[in-house]
């Protein structure tokens, strides 16, 4: 017996109103009777944190040391691909196919308790004609969903990378039921990437979000000249002004990025960043920048019940240590700003790797910008460009912009923008004393060198994660065609991290032959979950 998954026309990766068609294909080599065979489009984003010791007594109720997990469901499609006509029939030896097809929604439908519990009846045997095991299936149990605390957004990207904290892992997953008490149900599964389309895009403004760092050069000491007395004699220092000053004052100048406002970023494109240098000072002196490194830097903020954790990641975009790029001229005029050529810049795109921002029920995305100029009075001697001196004087400035949206590069259908434009305003929803703060990796304390963005921060939250499309209008509308180069660090296909066994058992009458069945069914169960080829849950059910 074998089983296996084969999509058509499998793109790199899936986005929202996708429509994912393939066949299962099942070899048997012997007759073998078959009771349904269930496929499921499935997406679950797990988190895992370990209890601190301090912590014990007023998060969770498990000890110091514990590891506490929580599971959300954010797509459950079923499709029964046999018996659809109801009649059950023997299956000959030779290959068998099953046709399947699933829509990708827009929105997750964990937050949804009407969702959760009509997925037949809440955990039970759904379309059952005898015990189970027997004729029925078994579908999700969605008491389990209702006891967590969910947030309505777009589903999340894929996402991998933290070990034993935190995935996000999207499958398709085939059950072929055999009737029987003690016969097994055969199970495989196959993964695939995910990337969510775009959210409404603003409209485009001359506003910009900027950065900026004003610095002043120190005054170079006079450098020493040495008198020698005689052949023999000691030599002695002495004080002379430095010809390089000419008795000048020291530069003074002020370094500015400057990014859009609204600040998004796409996946797979350019940073559409500007630099300035304005000149604060009357002097004649000349400044280069000699360095330049741009790096792109992510927060994930993990929840497990009341345990948060934000875990810190980083992009390198650009770094160019070894430049001489002169910033404007000796005789620009005070607050003379110079753009700084974006040569540098223009042409690298962001890595593929980077997923865009999101947030879901225990796992949110968040990006900021953070660069490091390194700025030289004068240019060491041999450097062939511009006033050189034997001892220039070099700064580092950092520059942060923060509070980025990075999109996914996935235009949405005209019809789903069109669609939405249209729509009256949704009113806020009023605010309770009790209701929760929704998961979002919140930023680092303000620094008063780094000016406040631009923008509202008043702004009220809607019932909708904002911005999110309605389910309701996408129902006609087919999937994007266009999609940037995707990777997302996700590997689709490789073992869950977050490990969980499942198995049914069903014995009506306690024997030594039910005894010695469940021991094989546990050892062979512990030895996938110790290999990784299993991703869900054991019950056993004992009669």
């Amino acid at each position: 017996m074998s089983i296996r998954i084969v999509l058509d026309k499998q793109p790199e990766f899936y986005t929202n109103l996708d429509f994912i068609s393939g066949r299962v294909l099942l070899s048997l080599h012997r007759p073998e009777n078959i009771g349904n065979v269930i496929v499921k489009l499935e997406g679950e984003s797990r988190t895992a944190l370990t209890v601190p010791m301090a912590d014990r007594d007023d998060y969770t109720q498990a000890g110091a040391g514990s590891v506490v997990s929580e599971t959300h469901k954010i797509l459950y499609r079923l499709f029964r691909v046999y018996p659809d006509d109801g009649a059950h029939l023997p299956f000959q030896p030779g290959q068998h196919e099953f046709k399947f097809n699933f829509k990708v929604p827009l929105n997750n439908i964990c937050h949804d308790p009407k969702a959760m519990g009509a997925l037949m009846g809440i955990g039970g045997a759904a379309n059952s004609s005898g015990l189970l095991g027997m004729g029925g299936f078994r579908t999700m149990d969605g008491t389990r969903q209702l006891m967590l605390q969910h947030v309505k957004s777009t589903l999340p990207p894929s996402l991998t990378g933290f070990p034993q904290e935190a995935e996000i892992r999207y499958y398709i997953k085939v059950t072929i039921q055999r009737p029987g008490i003690f016969k097994e149900n055969w199970r495989y599964q196959l993964g695939f990437k995910f990337s969510p389309i775009e959210p409404p895009r603003p409209v485009k403004t001359t506003q910009e979000a900027f950065a900026r760092r004003p610095f002043n050069f120190r005054p170079r000491a006079p450098a020493p000249a040495f008198s020698k007395k005689s052949l023999f004699g000691s030599s002695k220092p002495t004080a002379t002004p430095n010809a390089d000053t000419g008795g000048t004052s020291p530069p003074s100048i002020e370094m500015s990025a400057r990014i859009p406002f609204p600040t998004i970023l796409t996946c797979n494109e350019p940073l559409p960043l500007r630099l300035f240098a304005k000149k604060l000072a009357p002097t004649p002196e000349q400044v280069y920048l000699t360095a330049f490194e741009i790096v792109l830097v992510g927060y994930t903020a993990v929840r497990v019940q009341s345990l948060e954790n934000v875990e810190r990641s980083t992009w390198v975009v650009l770094s160019a240590p070894n430049l001489s790029m002169a910033l404007g001229t000796p005789a620009d005029a005070v607050d003379t700003e110079f753009e700084v050529s974006n040569s540098l810049w223009s042409m690298l795109r962001l890595p593929n790797t980077v997923a865009p921002s999101f947030r879901t029920c225990n796992l949110a995305r968040r990006y900021e910008i953070q660069m490091k100029l390194s700025l030289s009075w004068g240019l060491p001697s041999g450097s062939g460009k511009g006033k050189s001196t034997a001892y220039p004087e070099v700064i580092s400035l950092p520059l942060k912009l923060s509070n980025v949206e990075v999109y996914s590069g996935v235009k949405p259908p005209a019809q789903l923008v069109q669609a939405q434009a249209n729509r009256p305003p949704r009113p806020p929803p009023r605010q309770s004393a009790t209701q929760s703060t929704p998961l979002v990796p919140q930023p680092r304390p303000s620094d008063p060198l780094y000016p406040p963005q631009l923008g509202p921060n008043n702004v009220p939250a809607y019932d909708d994660a904002p911005p999110s499309y309605d389910e309701a209008i996408a129902d006609s509308v087919g999937g994007p065609q266009e999609r940037p180069a995707y990777s997302g660090v996700t590997a689709e296909n490789a073992p869950s991290t977050s490990k969980q066994l499942v198995e049914w058992f069903y014995a009506p009458v306690w024997t030594p032959k039910s005894e010695k069945f469940l021991l094989q069914t546990i050892k062979r169960w512990i030895l996938k979950f110790n290999s990784g080829t299993s991703n869900d849950s054991v019950v056993f059910l004992f009669g």
